[in-house]
């Protein structure tokens, strides 16, 4: 009985997952409760209260919030963006009513918390370029490859090259919830991911590859709201069940940074990134998910990492 429970509370989180899906894809659309139960594949009369019962919030809350927090994080990194743009490629039609839900939510308005963020990337900046000298990047046209690379003089960085990754289909177990320094969560849910994918001949083959998605800013979402998908490459006609589902990640430019790392050093590669090459790369962030990809076993503790976040021209 309770592994019948079990298998019914994840097919209930699969249907959940796939209306976050879509309504990540789609968020400047404006949705109908018609339309998410839909996708959900429950009637609209119950999906309103299942969907409060597993998420803790309903459908157009969690949209909202989702809306917010993604706003915040373009008004951050996109100066040359005015924030009317950015409110209504987030779905907002209406800027009074954005500018009112963001200062409800952030505690300051959109313009001032740009200020703020703006300041504080100042600062931080200065403090880097004083104390993190060997930490900066030097551009090079690689002969072997025709590409723009960038040389580095950070210890735990391999390499960082800007390059189109392709169309992937991705089979995921997706966390919602802290993840951050956790490495015994992340080993719990790639044996479990494994454990599905290998009876059915997912695992190895050519082009196979192992991801881990975050769906949100660590430095804006709540903890207890944050999403990360662990993941691997399947063929797109693959069958997916329970808490096992199905997303694609179109073809795109990513700037890929290769580290080498301990389980506590990755916010340190990730902050590197954002902090240390993207100011001088040339590139901005895409509107697109980030992700790590694993293109090897870790070994004594240290893990191989391509920190891939999407980019286009400044």
């Amino acid at each position: 009985m309770a592994r019948k429970t079990k298998s019914i509370e994840n097919e209930y989180w699969s249907r959940i997952n796939k209306t976050f899906d879509y309504i990540e894809n789609h968020l400047e659309h404006q949705f109908t409760l018609d339309e998410l139960a839909g996708v959900a594949n429950f009637s609209k009369f119950h999906f309103h209260r299942i969907f409060m019962a597993l998420v803790g919030e309903t459908p157009f809350h969690f949209i909202q919030r989702v809306r917010l927090e993604r706003a915040a994080s373009m008004i951050a990194m996109k100066n040359h963006e005015s924030i009317s743009e950015i409110a209504f490629k987030c779905g907002f039609t209406d800027i009074s009513i954005f500018s009112r839900n963001f200062k409800n939510h952030f505690g300051r308005s959109a313009s001032l918390y740009r200020k703020e963020k703006f300041e504080i990337s100042n600062l931080s900046q200065q403090e880097s370029n004083t104390e993190q000298n060997t930490d900066r990047s030097f551009i090079y046209f690689c002969q072997h490859t025709k590409t723009i690379k960038w040389r580095t003089n950070m210890e735990l960085n391999k390499s960082v090259e800007v390059k189109e990754l392709p169309k992937m289909t991705l089979a995921y177990i997706r966390h919602i919830g802290p993840y951050k320094g956790d490495e015994k969560l992340f080993e719990r849910i790639w044996n479990k991911l494994f454990a599905w994918a290998s009876p059915r001949g997912l695992i190895g083959g050519p082009g196979f590859k192992s991801l881990i998605i975050y769906h949100d800013d660590p430095n804006i979402t709540e903890e207890d709201k944050l999403r990360m998908s662990v993941c691997i490459t399947v063929p797109p006609d693959t069958k997916v069940d329970g808490e096992v589902g199905k997303m694609e990640i179109e073809a795109a430019k990513y700037g890929v940074a290769r580290f080498e790392l301990t389980g506590q050093q990755f916010q340190q590669a990730w902050d590197w990134v954002y902090g240390q090459w993207l100011p001088t790369s040339g590139y901005q962030p895409d509107d697109k998910p980030c992700f790590e990809m694993y293109p090897e076993e870790p070994k004594d503790g240290k893990f191989i990492v391509d920190i891939c976040v999407p980019v286009k021209p400044l």
